[in-house]
């Protein structure tokens, strides 16, 4: 073989570069660096597996700790909520270290490693798996289809029908009972007053688009009520709430037939969006490149083509890890 030719390293051999990196990089002993070295003459696909995960290192540091440190937080509250009196402690990880493990934790064990999935799932009576958009008939016969990686609560004890939105996104079409209908997300609800409408989480707050009829939508128990109709829109948190305006709701709604639908929206949204389709994580490295525009209409069943087709028109880079992890810079 050409000593220019390159090889392709296997899943595993990319693993198996991620595992060393992370020893290398924690006092490993005389005895570890034998080994390795031994690893990386064995075959020429380990020399490139080992390439490939440096070059992710140093892609990837600040990103893999904010995240490691994120899911450490998550996972305590998990651990919390399973059992209230248990005082478990969870090493928040720094440096190096950190990207290491995070890294590790999301190849090899793709979306098995999600505390605060695991938290939202904890209470929620449905949910929907990353990719997955599905539709439940609840007890009054109302339907809710859940956007790709959502979860939701339900109680309808106590004479007022409650939805909570703990993540992602559900779109409602009520049956009218004489009971009222409230979902709920983050401090603020929306309450049905004959509709077809969607309540969707964002990172600080939750926004409300309306297909038909009418809903009323508080940003706070103290806040006042927005009458919301057919098309129209209105975002809130923090215990207030933005202008409502009007949109095409069709169009925004569009992800009930598999479509992602965009006019001049930051392409850090649009990621945000892809990542509740794709089984792993998707980490977007530049703020400038996040706030370019994007308009276009998307299949949203393929994240990868998506960003394969956006890579050609804005020329961002791409680097991929055992499909579980897609960095953007």
């Amino acid at each position: 073989m050409n000593n220019l030719e390159r090889v392709t390293p296997t899943p595993d051999q990319e693993q198996q570069a991620l595992a060393w990196l992370s020893l290398l990089h924690d006092q490993p002993t005389s005895s570890d660096q034998a080994t390795f070295s031994q690893w990386l003459q064995a075959d020429p696909a380990h020399a490139e597996a080992y390439s490939r995960a440096q070059v992710l290192w140093e892609l990837s540091e600040g990103p893999a700790r904010t995240l490691a440190n994120e899911d450490a937080l998550a996972l305590q509250r998990y651990l919390n909520a399973m059992n209230g009196s248990r005082r478990s402690s969870v090493r928040r990880w720094s440096g190096a270290l950190a990207m290491a493990a995070c890294l590790l934790m999301m190849v090899s064990l793709g979306t098995g490693w999600q505390p605060l999935r695991w938290l939202d799932d904890l209470g929620a009576d449905y949910v929907s798996a990353p990719g997955e958009v599905r539709t439940v008939t609840l007890a009054d016969q109302s339907q809710v289809t859940l956007d790709a990686d959502s979860a939701i609560a339900v109680d309808f004890s106590g004479g007022e029908r409650h939805v909570q939105v703990r993540r992602g996104a559900g779109f409602f079409s009520v049956t009218h009972t004489g009971e009222p209908f409230v979902v709920d997300a983050e401090k603020g609800q929306a309450r049905v007053l004959g509709t077809q409408f969607e309540v969707r989480l964002q990172p600080h707050g939750a926004q409300v688009t309306v297909l038909s009829g009418r809903v009323g939508v508080i940003a706070d128990k103290d806040a006042p009520q927005q009458i919301l109709t057919a098309g129209q829109q209105v975002a809130y948190g923090e215990g207030s709430a933005q202008p409502l305006h009007g949109v095409d709701s069709e169009a925004q709604l569009a992800w009930r037939q598999g479509w992602l639908n965009y006019y001049k929206a930051p392409l850090a949204d649009v990621v945000q969006d892809l990542r509740r389709y794709f089984p792993g994580r998707i980490v977007l490295l530049s703020d400038e490149l996040g706030r370019r525009r994007v308009s276009g209409s998307f299949a949203s069943r393929n994240p990868q083509a998506v960003l394969s087709s956006l890579q050609g028109v804005m020329g961002f880079e791409q680097h991929q890890v055992l499909g579980h992890l897609i960095i953007l810079r």
